[in-house]
């Protein structure tokens, strides 16, 4: 599970998981519990027990195993019926996986790797939240987490904690936003900076100015794919130059499930519906077959675990000179076909194929 939800109502108390990014019900305790099972909570999570009018959040650690230790966040939400709590499971184990966990495609892999290495400019990661941004940034912050690398990451708040990382949480009530920290950064000597998220222009200009004065940039957007980052970045105000000189790749990615593999089977599904998913007429030569989830005692009603879907654009010299005349997302997008970068559903597809997920999932989480 990655979260884990207490819910009062009216008339019962609602315990819920999200196991594979989907909810689902666990447990109704008794509903004079509701109060003591939040207190508890929130004596765990150092918060304060007498505030219940408004939202509060904290962090608590627990010990499994001798050398084990996972971090929770714990965020309160007073609703009508007493207060709901939500607990984020943040497991450091998790962004040391290691590249070839997350699911890139070896062609994607490489271009990723071709690009945090280089000396400076940006690597964007996006997705919608819960799209597993954080690990594939924590991914590689773990391959370039050297003895001769000063890494500094700002971040609200900072999930997984990396040993030999100089992490920081922004503080906005204190006066510590994403803009103040990359200027302090700047001054701190660093190698590589990792801005948890680019929410704004002056954060954004901070950046890019990194980027270009020798630094190697890593940050997320919240946009769909990986062409719309670039007309996103135009709305907030950036100039094209400044896109074009600094963002060296561009990753969009979401978290599909995988199947089960004990359980799953072959699925023959009618030529024309693996047409309209995106298959091209070739692709449908016999050599493979897609599955589908069928559910065992050793999964989740067929799906275990969740595997990436990627889009691994590098930003080419063809690319600059379409963002240098601002060109639109469209035009981006079709240059980056031509210069053989898969789309979202294309990835996903591919993973159909290899009988790693299901049909359903990739059209379910990707857009044509």
């Amino acid at each position: 599970a990655s979260d884990l939800h207490f819910e009062p109502y009216e008339h019962y108390y609602r315990v819920r998981f999200r196991i594979d990014g989907q909810l689902r019900e666990i447990a109704t305790p008794p509903i004079a519990i509701r109060e003591k099972l939040a207190s508890r909570i929130k004596v765990i999570s150092k918060l304060d027990i007498s505030e219940k009018r408004i939202p509060q959040d904290g962090r608590m650690k627990l010990k499994v195993g001798p050398d084990k230790v996972i971090d929770f966040r714990i965020s309160t939400l007073p609703t009508l019926f007493g207060e709901k709590i939500v607990i984020r499971i943040l497991d450091p184990s998790s962004a040391k996986m290691g590249i070839e966990a997350l699911g890139y495609e070896p062609d994607e892999k490489e271009k990723l790797l071709e690009a945090i290495h280089r000396p400076y400019g940006m690597v964007l990661v996006t997705g919608p939240t819960g799209s597993g941004k954080t690990v594939s940034l924590y991914t590689c912050l773990n391959i370039l987490n050297e003895p001769g690398v000063n890494i500094s990451t700002a971040e609200d708040p900072s999930e997984i904690n990396l040993p030999g990382v100089n992490q920081v949480n922004v503080n906005e009530k204190a006066g510590l936003t994403f803009a103040s920290a990359l200027k302090a950064f700047l001054r701190q000597d660093p190698d590589v900076i990792m801005v948890g998220e680019i929410r704004d222009l002056e954060t954004a200009d901070i950046a890019i100015k990194a980027a270009q004065t020798g630094h190697m940039v890593l940050s997320t957007l919240h946009t769909n794919d990986a062409p719309s980052t670039l007309t996103r970045m135009l709305n907030m105000g950036i100039a094209p130059f400044n896109i074009a000189s600094s963002v060296n790749l561009i990753t969009a990615q979401r978290l599909a499930r995988r199947l089960c593999k004990q359980c799953k089977e072959p699925h023959d599904l009618p030529e024309q519906t693996l047409l309209e998913a995106g298959f091209k007429a070739a692709e449908l030569d016999g050599s493979w077959k897609p599955y589908r989830p069928v559910g065992c005692s050793a999964c989740n009603n067929g799906y275990k675990g969740r595997v990436g879907i990627y889009q691994v654009m590098p930003i080419t010299e063809a690319m600059q000179e379409i963002i240098l005349r601002g060109g639109s997302a469209m035009e981006i997008a079709t240059q980056a076909r031509k210069e053989g970068v898969r789309t979202l559903r294309e990835s996903g597809l591919q993973k159909v194929k290899l009988g790693i997920t299901s049909l359903e999932e990739v059209l379910g989480c990707t857009n044509d």
